[in-house]
């Protein structure tokens, strides 16, 4: 399930992703989702991070891999996109 950043203090998202309960973020304009740890990622506003359990999850959600922290999954995303 996505869960928004700006319902989430600051507090209960260091739990939840101590507890394995949020693993991805994304962004929900540009429907790009990535690790924690990326540096794109970071750079995204509050009010536009979503947050995600399972990578599976992202993409049932209709996001994309990001091509910087997930680039093997990015490149099978890119190679599966009708032209």
């Amino acid at each position: 399930m996505m869960k928004m950043h700006d319902e989430i203090s600051a507090a209960g998202v260091r739990i939840q992703i101590k507890n394995k309960e949020i693993c991805f973020a994304g962004n929900k304009k540009l429907k790009i989702f990535g690790r924690l740890n990326c540096k794109s990622g970071k750079r995204m506003l509050r009010k536009n991070r979503v947050f995600f359990k399972t990578a599976y999850e992202a993409k049932k959600s209709g996001f994309r891999p990001c091509g910087h922290c997930l680039k093997e999954k990015y490149k099978l995303w890119i190679c599966s996109v009708p032209k």
